[in-house]
């Protein structure tokens, strides 16, 4: 999803820390002709996943990295929460083991998973290029986005106090008040775009940041992340039309957009921001 940091320290920590839970796990690394040199990165070298072989077979072994401070919280303990209360019927890797372990500042923690064999959709986030998915993915999708959405949970992927905050601040070129109360809030992946994405068999990655969302979000935010290519954009707005052509769904919109165009400021996606903002536009055309 990410590059390898630039920060070769980094590199270092982490990768002996993933050899450390391969050993805690009785695993080893893919070899090379098996794709094992394949190597997924996290933002800033936070996660380092690699294919490996352990006591389930084939499988992917991924490692957190938090300073004792930060240690714990939501991200922390999403993919356990995920394999615990989300229905098997939602496509994902099973998460077989879960291991934590400190060394002096840093806590790290090691999730053993099955291993997906058709890889993400796409390197990363932002949609590049149409992918030929067939009409059973789509309709996964929607089966298990719609499935999700009735998952009871305490765990939050939007506050309210962060739409009430950076809706009217990332909002305002639009030029007049807009709402920060959704019309309604349900469970929600979080996350789905397009590197989180497995076809052709479809199977939905990296639950670290599940939780309740303003209702349509997941749909909001991978309509977002394809905005790039036309088509498919506008395959995800026909595809989930009851949500997006709802007010639920406008709203969730606008939520996806601000907390975008707020990460552009940190540098992250920046090719999407003239889209954004148009669609932001046509989206509050829209509820007027």
């Amino acid at each position: 999803m990410f590059s390898e940091p630039d920060d070769p320290a980094v590199v270092d920590r982490m990768r002996a820390a993933h050899a450390v839970a391969c050993a805690a796990f009785g695993a080893a690394p893919c070899p090379p002709a098996a794709g094992g040199t394949r190597e997924a990165w996290g933002w800033r070298g936070r996660t380092l996943g690699r294919p490996a072989t352990g006591p389930y077979g084939p499988g992917w072994l991924r490692v957190v990295h938090s300073s004792v401070e930060r240690a714990g919280g939501k991200l922390w303990t999403g993919p356990e929460e995920a394999e615990r209360l989300v229905p098997r019927h939602v496509p994902r890797p099973r998460l077989h083991l879960v291991r934590e372990w400190a060394e002096g500042d840093d806590v790290y923690r090691a999730e053993l998973y099955d291993f997906v064999a058709d890889g993400a959709v796409s390197a990363a986030p932002v949609l590049g290029e149409a992918p030929r998915l067939t009409a059973a993915w789509w309709s996964g999708l929607r089966t298990a986005i719609g499935g999700l959405s009735t998952v009871r949970t305490e765990r939050t992927a939007v506050r309210q106090a962060y739409l009430d905050r950076a809706m009217p601040k990332y909002l305002a070129f639009l030029g007049r008040p807009v709402p920060t109360v959704p019309p309604a809030w349900s469970t929600a992946h979080g996350d789905l775009h397009w590197a989180n994405l497995a076809g052709p068999q479809l199977s939905i990655l990296d639950w670290e940041g599940w939780g309740m969302a303003p209702a349509g979000y997941d749909a909001a935010l991978l309509h977002a992340y394809s905005l790039a290519v036309p088509e498919i954009a506008e395959r995800v707005r026909r595809e989930f039309s009851d949500i997006l052509a709802s007010e639920a769904g406008r709203f969730a919109e606008l939520v996806v957009i601000t907390e975008l165009l707020q990460s552009a400021e940190r540098g992250d996606n920046r090719e999407l921001v003239p889209a954004l903002r148009q669609r932001a536009r046509e989206v509050s055309a829209l509820g007027r």
